[in-house]
């Protein structure tokens, strides 16, 4: 099991990077957290919201929040996958095909409106979000670490976009929704000058984003915990609303994300409260409804919902 001083530091470590986020992010506490959860988790995030909410200004104040290299690659149907991935060009001097890495190839990587883009490019991240690596002309290039793509999708206008097939959005750790801010806080956000945003200084760097990557793999789940997490995963997929259910991923994602939030709590183990409190944000985009769910006006997040109120809670806190 992780120590307890490993266990302080992640916390004030990341608790550090949300209140710096939160700078420039009000009254967004609560996503901007589960943003840093999944960067120490080592996943990705998936963040859906109409335009103007500050998900481009999330993404970016993350970056600099870490030190880290951030690229935006602005997702249109006329991208290819090469603007994503880089390409081979021939140098007329030396003789040779030379590598031009893509967009891709940074720490954070902000894929905005990611599905305005052709399958064909969209399935150009499946290896990096994954292998985290590309291969361009079959020769594999490692991505630089920490590697994290947090992904923007607009809900309501869908003419000219290419919905995101299962396997893409089964790579995504958790998916968010940034809302409109209070009325208080969005009086903030109007009297903010520009230079607000860009001079975030940084509170970490890679290599402690490495070191609490590695703190919530010693995370400690007790047997109990695990098999809650598995009986949830399992009713996802006999559930009677439920066309198709959570893979095993999700199951992973959520034990991943179950992790990081009891490490941001200060706790070296998992207790089922850490379970339930993420479960919404990393199953619930993993699960498609029957169409009678839909007439019936059921959502993916009252189905989680009432999994989690129909499976017993163990009763071991999981030390």
């Amino acid at each position: 099991m992780i120590n307890e001083s490993l266990v302080r530091e992640a916390s004030e470590r990341m608790e550090a990077i949300t209140a710096n986020i939160c700078k420039v992010m009000y009254g967004k506490d609560e996503q901007v957290r589960l943003v840093v959860m999944a960067l120490a988790a080592d996943g990705h995030v998936l963040l859906e919201d109409v335009p103007g909410t500050g998900k481009t200004s999330l993404v970016s104040a993350l970056a600099a929040s870490i030190d880290s290299s951030f690229k935006r690659i602005q997702f249109t149907p006329d991208v290819m996958p090469s603007d994503v991935t880089g390409f081979s060009v021939f140098n007329q001097k030396t003789q040779e095909f030379e590598f031009r890495p893509g967009g891709v190839m940074s720490n954070i990587v902000l894929a905005d409106e990611i599905n305005r883009a052709s399958a064909k490019t969209q399935s150009a991240l499946l290896e990096a979000m994954e292998e985290r690596q590309v291969t361009v002309d079959s020769q594999t290039f490692t991505l630089p670490s920490p590697f994290m793509v947090l992904a923007t999708q607009n809900p309501i206008e869908q003419y000219g976009t290419y919905p995101l097939p299962e396997a893409q959005i089964d790579r995504f750790l958790i998916k968010l929704s940034l809302g409109y801010p209070e009325f208080s806080q969005e009086l903030k956000v109007l009297k903010r000058r520009p230079e607000d945003k860009t001079s975030l200084g940084a509170v970490a760097n890679g290599g402690d984003v490495v070191k609490l990557r590695a703190a919530v793999q010693d995370v400690h789940v007790s047997d109990d915990v695990y098999v809650y997490i598995q009986e949830i995963v399992t009713a996802t997929r006999n559930h009677p609303d439920v066309l198709l259910g959570s893979s095993t991923r999700g199951g992973i994602a959520l034990v991943a994300m179950a992790k990081a939030y009891a490490l941001m709590q200060g706790r070296g183990y998992v207790r089922p409260e850490d379970v339930k409190y993420v479960a919404d944000y990393t199953l619930a985009h993993r699960i498609q409804l029957g169409h009678e769910a839909r007439v019936k006006g059921i959502d993916e997040h009252g189905v989680i919902a009432d999994i989690l109120g129909s499976i017993a809670v163990p009763v071991s806190a999981g030390e």
